[in-house]
C-alpha cells in the first residue's frame, strides 16, 4: 500500500472519540464577529458600515489582492461596528461585528439537500465563482483556491489529488464530511477538473478509515478518470507534498509549489464548499470543525457558522473538562496552544482538542545525543537538531541556507526526540524570522528596480 517515502512517525490517531458522530448544527450567536483575517495573503477590505442591515451571505469584505479572499456574512443583522478583535493568541486582527437579527438569507442561494450534478459553466465561470465565494483551503493552510487554479505561465495541471487523508490525531470532521456528503464532494471533483482541463483526478484516503474508502470507490464507480487510493496509515500525509509523493511518486522541488510537478491538491472540505458555491450559489459561511479529548462529555463533528464564539461550540459539546491542561486549535501535531476560547470561528478554525493536564506537561529538555531520529523522522529531509540550534545562536543566514523555509512544522521531530528538546519551537521561531528577512530583501529589490526606471 503507497505511501510517502521521507520520514514520517506513527503518531496513534485517537479518533475513536469523536468518530462517527453524526455532523450537528450549532446554534447562531445573538452576536457574531466576522474576522477579515481568515486566509493567507492580504487581509479582505470591509465593504459595510455601522447601522447597515446584512443578509445571509451577503458580501461584507472584499479581497485585498491576487491571494486574499472574499469575506460574507454567516448571519442576518445589524453591523454594530468594524474594528480589531483578538484571536486565540493574543494577535489582533480587522473584523466585522453584528448583532444578529433572524436568520434572513440573500436570495438566489439554494439551501435544499438536493444534489445538483451538472455543471453548466465553462472554466473561467467556475473559478470567478469560486473567487466570489471566498473560498479557501479548509485543510489547515486557508490559500486562496482560485489562485490553485489559475496556473503561472509554462505550468500545466495534469492531476487533481483530493486530500481525504485526515493524518492528524483526534480530527474527524473531513473523515464525517465524506460519509454524509460524498455525492456533493464527487460532483466538487468533477467541477475542479473541469476548471483546470484534465481528466484525472485521485482521492488519497488513509487505511484507518475504511468506511471511507467504500463510499469514494461506490460513488466513483462509474466516475470516468477519478480514481480512490488507499494509502498506508503515516503522518503527516496530508501534507501537500507528501501526499503528491504518496498519490504519483512525484518528489516537489525546494521552494516549488505542487504545480511544478502538475498536481493540484484540495481538502475534501474545500471542494464541498466549491460544490456548494458553483452548484448552490452559498459562499464560503461555515465549516464542519470536531471537538474532542478524552474527557469532552460529548466530543463531535459540529459544523459552525464563522463569528460563533468557540465558548459557545464548546458548551454543546458539554463545556471545558475539569481535568484540562490544554486547548489545542487543530490537532496534536501541528495546533497550537490557545490563550483563550473567546475567539470566534472562522475558517482557519479545524478542531478544538482539550488536553488533560497529565497528557500536556513538558518534559525538562535534555542535552541532544546525536541520535539522528529527527532527521530520519523529518518527511523534509531537513536536519531538525542543526536548524533548532541555528536558531538558538541566530544564525539566521545558515538557517535559509539549509531550507528552513521547507519545513511544513508537522512536529515529526518533536515527537520522535528522546531528549525532549523543544526542536519544533526553535525551528519555527527561525523559520518566521526569516521568512520575515526575505520578504525584507524582496521588498528592498522591489523597490531598488522602480528606481531605476
Amino acid at each position: 500500500m503507497r505511501t510517502f517515502k521521507i520520514g514520517g512517525v506513527h503518531p496513534h490517531d485517537n479518533k475513536i472519540y469523536s468518530a462517527h458522530q453524526s455532523i450537528t448544527e450549532c446554534p447562531l450567536p445573538q452576536k457574531a464577529i466576522i474576522p477579515l483575517v481568515q486566509h493567507i495573503g492580504a487581509p479582505a477590505q470591509a465593504i459595510v458600515e455601522k447601522g447597515q442591515k446584512v443578509k445571509v451571505g451577503e458580501l461584507i469584505a472584499k479581497a485585498g489582492g491576487f491571494v486574499s479572499a472574499n469575506v460574507h456574512s454567516p448571519v442576518s443583522g445589524t453591523v454594530n461596528k468594524i474594528d480589531t478583535t483578538i484571536d486565540a493568541w493574543g494577535m489582533k486582527m480587522p473584523a466585522v461585528f453584528i448583532d444578529v437579527e433572524g436568520d434572513e438569507w440573500m436570495e438566489g442561494i439554494d439551501r435544499s439537500a438536493d444534489v445538483i450534478h451538472e455543471c453548466t459553466l465553462e472554466p473561467k465561470e467556475i473559478v470567478d465563482k469560486i473567487a466570489a465565494a471566498g473560498i479557501v483551503g479548509l485543510g489547515g493552510a486557508c490559500f486562496p483556491t482560485q489562485v490553485k487554479l489559475l496556473p503561472p505561465p509554462g505550468k500545466t495541471a495534469e492531476v487533481l489529488i483530493v486530500n481525504g487523508v485526515e493524518c492528524e490525531p483526534y480530527l474527524t470532521c473531513d473523515h464525517q464530511l465524506i460519509l454524509e456528503h460524498g455525492e456533493e464532494i464527487v460532483v466538487g471533483i468533477q467541477i475542479l477538473m473541469k476548471a483546470l482541463g484534465i481528466n484525472r483526478a485521485i482521492i488519497g484516503i488513509e487505511n484507518n478509515k475504511p468506511d471511507a474508502i467504500a463510499r469514494m470507490k461506490e460513488l466513483t464507480a462509474k466516475v470516468l478518470g477519478v480514481e480512490v487510493m488507499p494509502l498506508r496509515l503515516k503522518y503527516p500525509q496530508g501534507g501537500e507534498k507528501q501526499l503528491i509523493d504518496a498519490c504519483i511518486g512525484r518528489q516537489v522541488p525546494s521552494g516549488a509549489l505542487p504545480i511544478e510537478v502538475g498536481a493540484v491538491v484540495d481538502n475534501v472540505a474545500t471542494i464541498y464548499a466549491v460544490y456548494e458555491a458553483v452548484q448552490k450559489n452559498m459562499p464560503l459561511i461555515s465549516r464542519v470543525m470536531t471537538v474532542t479529548g478524552k474527557h469532552v462529555a460529548k466530543p463531535g463533528n459540529y459544523k459552525v457558522r464563522f463569528g460563533t464564539p468557540l465558548t459557545e461550540v464548546v458548551a454543546m459539546a458539554g463545556g471545558v473538562p475539569e481535568d484540562t491542561g490544554k486547548i489545542i486549535g487543530g490537532g496534536p501535531m501541528m495546533g497550537r496552544a490557545m490563550n483563550n476560547i473567546d475567539m470566534p470561528a472562522n475558517k482557519r478554525v479545524s478542531g478544538l482538542l482539550f488536553l488533560p493536564e497529565d497528557e500536556c506537561r513538558r518534559v525538562e529538555p535534555e542535552n541532544c545525543i546525536r541520535c539522528g531520529k529527527c532527521v530520519a523522522a523529518c518527511p523534509m529531509g531537513l536536519e531538525p537538531y542543526l536548524l533548532s540550534r541555528q536558531a538558538e545562536l541566530k544564525m539566521w543566514d545558515e538557517m535559509e541556507q539549509h531550507n528552513v523555509m521547507d519545513c511544513i512544522e508537522c512536529g515529526c521531530c518533536l515527537f520522535t526526540c528522546p531528549s525532549h528538546r523543544p526542536l519544533l519551537d526553535y525551528v519555527r521561531m527561525g523559520k518566521a524570522t526569516v521568512g520575515g528577512i526575505i520578504r525584507n530583501r524582496q521588498a528592498a529589490a522591489k523597490a531598488a528596480a522602480e528606481a531605476k526606471k
